[in-house]
């Protein structure tokens, strides 16, 4: 499988797909299930620290182009599933290393799970996701179609972890190694949090709302061309701004703004630090 195979494929778009065009599509589900190829990927010469590979997502929406709704339910009286046949359940064994703890969880095929990823139920996991060795994924979480998790991450309960297919060149939310993301967060839109950032509860990232930086009195934001990134080692909490003009200063409002009270430090780790006996 060459990625120019399946750009050709995706940009020519055929009027019926043949078997030769299924295999070359299983080849590369195969490669993005063993986290052969990713949606994006660590580049230090990019100011991000990470590049979008956008002939691996055209391979993904190649698969919803040509996949057929069927019924995959195991039990359609109780319980009716129909999606594409392209993207079924992701097949996993024991072998695989991974923990899925019973109580209506989902794995899309076509994402990469690491050894000893913990998924807690019910949450899910959308194709072309990248889940790194030894993270949690805790009860009613989602991480989206793309997202690039690190390894020994905490994605906590009810976090939404957005997922950024389209446009193909655009790049995922990326969540580096060893970051903590609390109960209720939200991180969308392309975002980029460095490793062993700690996210407090009920903070929302995305392109729209700047990170005021109390520690350093930087302020990050999102651009036409680049996404919010988040700094190594930054905790962010949720805060409020006044509003300087006008009626929303008349009448005593605020906006919500995350805000960066401070940098890691070994009271923070002890806090957040995931025991081995969770997992």
């Amino acid at each position: 499988m060459r990625p120019a195979d399946i750009e050709r494929l995706f940009d020519e778009s055929p009027a019926q797909y043949t078997a030769d065009h299924r295999q070359l599509f299983e080849q590369f589900k195969s490669a993005l299930n063993a986290g052969e190829i990713r949606a994006a990927q660590p580049d230090p010469a990019s100011a991000t620290g990470w590049r979008v590979n956008a002939w691996v997502k055209k391979g993904i929406l190649l698969g919803f182009r040509m996949g057929a709704i069927v019924d995959m339910s195991v039990d359609a009286s109780r319980q009716p599933f129909f999606d594409k046949d392209t993207y079924p359940v992701k097949q996993l064994t024991a072998a695989s290393g991974v923990r899925i703890v019973p109580g209506g969880s989902s794995i899309r095929d076509g994402c990469y799970l690491g050894k000893g990823v913990t998924c807690m139920p019910p949450m899910y996991i959308n194709v072309g996701a990248y889940v790194g060795d030894g993270t949690m994924i805790d009860s009613h979480a989602l991480v989206g179609s793309c997202a690039q998790i690190g390894s020994k991450c905490h994605i906590s309960a009810a976090v939404q972890i957005g997922g950024v297919l389209e446009p193909v060149g655009a790049l995922p939310v990326i969540v580096e190694d060893d970051v903590l993301v609390g109960g209720n967060c939200g991180v969308y839109e392309g975002t980029v949090v460095k490793r062993r950032a700690v996210l407090g509860t009920g903070t929302i990232l995305n392109r729209s709302t700047p990170v005021y930086d109390l520690v350093t009195g930087a302020v990050h934001a999102a651009s036409d061309d680049d996404p919010l990134v988040i700094p190594e080692n930054a905790v962010v909490v949720a805060g409020a701004r006044a509003i300087s003009h006008g009626r929303g200063k008349d009448w005593n409002l605020s906006l919500y703004t995350p805000v960066i009270v401070k940098y890691r430090d070994a009271k923070t780790n002890a806090k957040v630090q995931l025991e081995d006996l969770l997992r």
